[in-house]
């Protein structure tokens, strides 16, 4: 051996000699530091629970469980089967051997449920010890019958305090008392960035947790409300449970998700909390929601607008109509003229005024400033009371009235489009207008102004045709509705409801 190659033997010994003496820690990579979600669960999760609601149709199969719209039980199994390797988990009123827990407040629910068929899964929170349980809107809607299990696998039969589709809120209410409950955070505080979590029944499937980051605040999407955008994981089932921060908080209520398959994809919306608090104390107190309202139709103002009618920037909302004899008009307001303030509050966008004359109490004497001819001008007006979209009250919960809405199975009402509008839009083969939506058609996200081109492989032209094809609709089997919103078209699976007996 020589002396160089000596010498290099010698030097990488001792280099694995002083190796050999470091700390095995000094070769683990240092853990991120984490937040550890063990202690909030354990906080908040008892006071979470799955709602589950029916409607009574003769002859419904028994066991058969709701699934989330756009999913059907094959669908489910297929997916437990190939990535769990275990069945799809019974639904908390499916038969099953051994122990069904116990029913809680419903000493009355028989073994045979024939008579009624599953209408969905979600979510809620226990807001007070004696019963009060928020969720979505959309969660009970329809129902005949809504049941609330608790994690301890108690089950009640809740009744429907109010419901308020406009903000997506409902109560419920349970017979029991001494109940776990949530802390209500003030959503106002949230920042872009910070830790949550949210609990619920995605899927069907009891407690689960996510968690992730506030991705964005304030996020519009044509709601009534803005919302708080996360990354935590929400999928169908989530709706209705709450959103917590890292004090075990809850910020928000999970109502929606972005997606093009039905499933979660990294962007979930939240109704804050502080708004949906004011809307279920009304609910609670009356069953209903009062809003006021001035009577125009608006829209935005963007910057080519601002800058041709002289505004230093673009803001406020565009009154493109007046309703004949409302507040709106008895105080002065014009179409074409720019509400920048109400009440003194800066209107900041158009989405922005909704929700200010809504929360204000009708018979309110208020000021808007508007924008005219290149001056700014405060109008003294009146807030009127709009009429509330849903009631529900203890007494109407016996007997309750027939609701009003659309008959075709799909829960759409539609009209014909005008030759002008077949010809700007370039409708090849015609089409229906959607003029308002419920049911089946509002849990998928149709929207009035969407325009209906087809169900199932029926091209669509007429309302008088719409009807006739929807009404030969089979109730177990979804149907694909060509759907043009915008610029872009889309197939939006619908189940149809069951034809009233």
């Amino acid at each position: 051996m020589t002396t160089l190659s000596v010498r290099k033997f010698l030097a990488a010994a001792a280099a694995m000699a002083c190796l050999s003496f470091v700390p095995h820690s000094a070769w683990a990579i240092a853990p991120a530091n984490l937040p550890d979600f063990t202690d909030l669960v354990d906080k908040v999760g008892p006071a979470v629970v799955n709602i589950r609601t029916t409607t009574r149709v003769s002859g419904a199969p028994s066991g058969q469980r709701g699934l989330p719209p756009g999913l059907d039980e094959g669908d489910m199994s297929e997916f437990f089967r190939r990535f769990f390797g275990i069945p799809l988990p019974q639904a908390p009123n499916s038969p099953r051997g051994g122990d069904r827990g116990d029913r809680g407040g419903s000493p009355d629910q028989s073994d045979n449920n024939d008579d009624e068929k599953s209408n969905g899964v979600g979510s809620g929170f226990i807001v007070s010890s004696d019963g009060y349980v928020m969720t979505n809107a959309h969660v009970v809607d329809d129902a005949d019958n809504i049941y609330v299990t608790l994690t301890d696998k108690r089950e009640f039969k809740a009744k429907l305090i109010g419901a308020d589709d406009r903000t997506d809120i409902a109560v419920v209410k349970i017979s029991a008392t001494n109940l776990p409950t949530v802390t209500i955070g003030d959503s106002n505080k949230v920042r872009v960035g910070e830790w949550v979590v949210a609990i619920g029944s995605p899927f069907g499937l009891d407690n689960t947790v996510t968690e992730g980051i506030v991705s964005a605040k304030g996020r519009e999407t044509g709601d009534y409300l803005p919302f708080i955008q996360t990354d935590a994981a929400v999928n169908p089932g989530n709706s209705g449970g709450p959103l917590i921060n890292m004090q075990g908080e809850v910020i928000g209520i999970n109502s929606q998700i972005y997606s093009r398959t039905g499933g979660f994809m990294g962007i979930a919306f939240a109704i804050p909390i502080d708004e949906a608090m004011r809307v279920a104390d009304q609910l609670k107190t009356t069953g209903k929601v009062v809003r006021g309202r001035i009577a125009v139709s608006i829209g935005q103002v963007t910057k080519d607008v601002s800058d041709s009618l002289g505004l230093p920037r673009a803001e406020g909302a565009l009154v493109s109509s007046v309703e004949p004899g409302g507040p709106a008009e008895k105080a002065g307001v014009q179409p074409g003229d720019i509400i920048l303030k109400f009440n003194g509050a800066p209107v900041e966008a158009d989405t922005d005024l909704p929700r200010m004359v809504g929360d204000t109490k009708p018979g309110t004497k208020a000021t808007v400033t508007i924008w005219r001819k290149g001056q700014s001008r405060d109008l003294p007006i009146t807030v009127v009371q709009t009429q509330p979209e849903k009631t529900a009250k203890a007494d109407e919960q016996q007997a309750p009235a027939p609701k009003a809405r659309p008959s075709n199975p799909l829960g759409v009402t539609v009209s014909d489009l005008s030759t002008d509008q077949v010809k700007s839009l370039k409708l090849a083969t015609g089409g229906v207008q959607v003029d308002a939506v419920d049911g089946p058609a509002a849990r998928v996200g149709l929207q009035k102004g969407d325009i209906i081109l087809r169900v199932g492989d029926t091209d669509v032209s007429s309302a008088k045709q719409f009807e006739q094809v929807t009404a030969h609709l089979d109730a177990q089997k979804m149907v694909p509705v060509l759907v043009r919103r915008g610029e872009n078209t889309q197939f939006v699976p619908i189940k149809p409801r069951a034809k009233a007996k």
